[in-house]
């Protein structure tokens, strides 16, 4: 009996230090578990607060990760929503279109902001542009007066600033790695594209008309914009190139330079712009419209300084060089 006794004694021995092994192990993994969730948490605090010096030179403190966000420019919500900022987004732009989920945002205004509807959302952050600050002023500073911190992101001209733009938001939103994998992305697609059209020689390039806006007004872009940036990464000739920025030409300027291709941007807003070139009064001589070289790519894509800038060269090059660019 004592022997008995001593062997069941033993058996709640090892068993309570099984037990008591599996319960300090189980311990063990819930404090690492809570350790890491901690730890990335710390981490991502540790970011914040973060001063940017924005578009108007201004330094702006950010405090803590924004919760909420509005964006006041279309180009501002498409770096937000690529670097996984997307659910903080409350309100954006009448012009906002891409990505799909932004149609059920609610909306702030066009060119003209609704500061009110603004305030009403209560965001920690608004991301305002370069290229319309000066005009808003008076709103922008009607929301810093309201305690919302306003940051001015710069009116991107080329490849460059436009990765200095997504930086910018990266840092403001805590999405820093993320910012830096866009770039590398953007800039190992334009590698890409550069490199099939190293097999364009001088001789075969292409003399390229872009038309931004359609006729009788016709605009078009000149040096140091994306649209001449884009050509000249292709090999392709602007024939505005001689411009600067954004010009209203003259319909027998662009019928003596003679192009070999011409691209509309214009096509989500006008029907048919292709036909309408081709049937286009005194044109009929161009070399484009003869061998009916004409396309129309979306604007958005070509002109909006934000990461699908890239998809934009791509479009051009399969337009002006389908052979070349073609799948």
């Amino acid at each position: 009996m004592k022997k008995l006794y001593s062997l069941l004694v033993l058996l709640f021995l090892v068993t309570g230090i099984i037990a008591g092994c599996g319960a300090s192990e189980e311990n063990s993994a819930t404090n690492e578990e809570n350790a890491n969730t901690e730890q990335a948490e710390q981490s991502e605090d540790s970011a914040f607060p973060v001063t940017i010096t924005d578009a108007l030179d201004q330094d702006v403190t950010i405090e803590k990760d924004p919760e909420k966000i509005v964006s006041l420019i279309p180009s501002n919500t498409e770096i937000l929503f690529d670097l996984g900022a997307g659910e903080e987004v409350v309100g954006v732009s009448d012009f906002a279109n891409y990505p799909e989920e932004t149609a059920d945002i609610e909306k702030i205004g066009g060119m003209e902001f609704n500061v009110e509807k603004i305030i009403s959302l209560k965001p920690d952050l608004v991301l305002a542009h370069g290229s319309s600050a000066h005009n808003s002023e008076a709103g922008l500073q009607q929301l810093r007066d309201a305690g919302i911190t306003v940051l001015v992101v710069n009116d991107a001209k080329s490849f460059d600033e436009v990765y200095a733009s997504i930086e910018m938001i990266g840092q403001a939103t805590g999405e820093t790695e993320e910012a830096e994998t866009a770039i590398d992305e953007m800039k190992q697609d334009l590698e890409d594209i550069q490199a099939k059209a190293e097999s364009i020689s001088e001789e075969d390039q292409k003399n390229v008309f872009v038309e931004v806006a359609p006729a009788p007004e016709i605009y078009s872009p000149g040096k140091n914009t994306f649209m001449d940036d884009m050509l000249t990464m292709i090999h392709a000739k602007n024939v505005t190139h001689d411009q600067e920025g954004w010009n209203q030409v003259d319909q027998e300027a662009i019928i003596e330079a003679n192009p070999d291709v011409i691209i509309t941007t214009y096509g989500y807003y006008t029907e048919k712009p292709v036909e309408q070139v081709l049937s286009r009064d005194g044109w009929q001589d161009v070399t484009a419209v003869k061998e009916e070289q004409v396309v129309d790519v979306h604007s958005d894509l070509v002109t909006r300084s934000g990461p699908r800038l890239t998809e934009g060269v791509e479009e051009l090059a399969k337009a002006v060089y389908p052979d070349v660019f073609a799948e």
